[in-house]
């Protein structure tokens, strides 16, 4: 039960068991795919299957994937330090046992030999689309360079080479996922799949980049970033004038700005 696998079928279609280990975005979803995620070779037959399950289908457990911050929502006393709050990405796992899926909702069933080609061309489409992590480098370098004006030092040396480097490491990213695009070619059955390599490229630089460009705007932001008390503390009524007393940045730029 490591991975899903055909347990028992009839006449109506084939029952399924097993896990799915850190599915993004499968709670906010209406359908599930689920598929092969490693070569496989005759014996694991039971393990080719490609299906679409309901993602309320009976049989199905999920289990909420555990954030570092976590705890911080049971805190209280406001929504900054929650971060994206309404919005914000979620993992979970998947336990299957004995879930249903019909013949016409089952697209592979024990062709094993097509489980690598089919993973390969699933990451190639998936790894080209890692460029969206670019949107979020966008924004960090946008919040670095403002955190470099909130503390009175845009126009030093050492922040501005820095904010370069990032936006460099950025679009580093954007440039290899759009060129693995540009490099697609037409499939037989008339669908375009992108450049390979180019997708293995952007994805190589995905797991590289955005700890470099997040390591050089905690640089720029400074300690505090790390330190900071908490937003209860800045609206407590001994400890919050304090606060604000002691960590202004440069003259016009509100504390709260700050801690934001």
């Amino acid at each position: 039960d490591l991975f899903t696998r055909i347990v028992d079928s009839d006449e109506k279609g084939v029952y399924v068991s097993g896990a799915k280990a850190h599915q993004t975005g499968c709670i906010n979803s209406h359908w599930i795919i689920l598929m092969p995620t490693i070569r496989l070779t005759q014996s694991d037959k039971e393990y080719a299957i490609v299906g679409a399950i309901p993602a309320d289908v009976k049989g199905l457990t999920y289990i909420y994937g555990r954030q570092s911050c976590d705890t911080r929502v049971m805190e209280g006393g406001g929504d900054i330090d929650l971060g994206n709050a309404k919005f914000g990405g979620q993992e979970a796992m998947m336990i299957l046992d004995r879930v249903f899926i019909p013949w016409d909702k089952l697209f592979m069933n024990g062709e094993f030999e097509f489980a690598s080609m089919l993973v390969e061309r699933f990451t190639c489409y998936h790894r080209r689309s890692y460029v969206c992590k670019t949107g979020l480098g966008d924004v960090l370098i946008g919040a670095a360079a403002t955190i470099a004006d909130y503390n009175g030092v845009p126009n030093v040396s050492h922040i501005k080479d820095k904010i370069i480097e990032m936006t460099h490491l950025n679009e580093t990213i954007f440039a290899a996922g759009i060129a693995s695009s540009h490099q697609g070619h037409k499939m037989k059955s008339g669908v375009y799949l992108n450049d390979d390599m180019l997708a293995q490229v952007c994805k190589h630089n995905v797991t590289r980049f955005p700890y470099e460009i997040s390591r050089l705007a905690q640089d720029i932001a400074g300690g505090l970033m790390v330190t900071l008390p908490s937003e209860k503390d800045f609206r407590h009524p001994e400890a919050g004038p304090m606060l604000k007393k002691c960590l202004v940045g440069r003259k016009g730029v509100d504390v709260e700005n700050r801690m934001r």
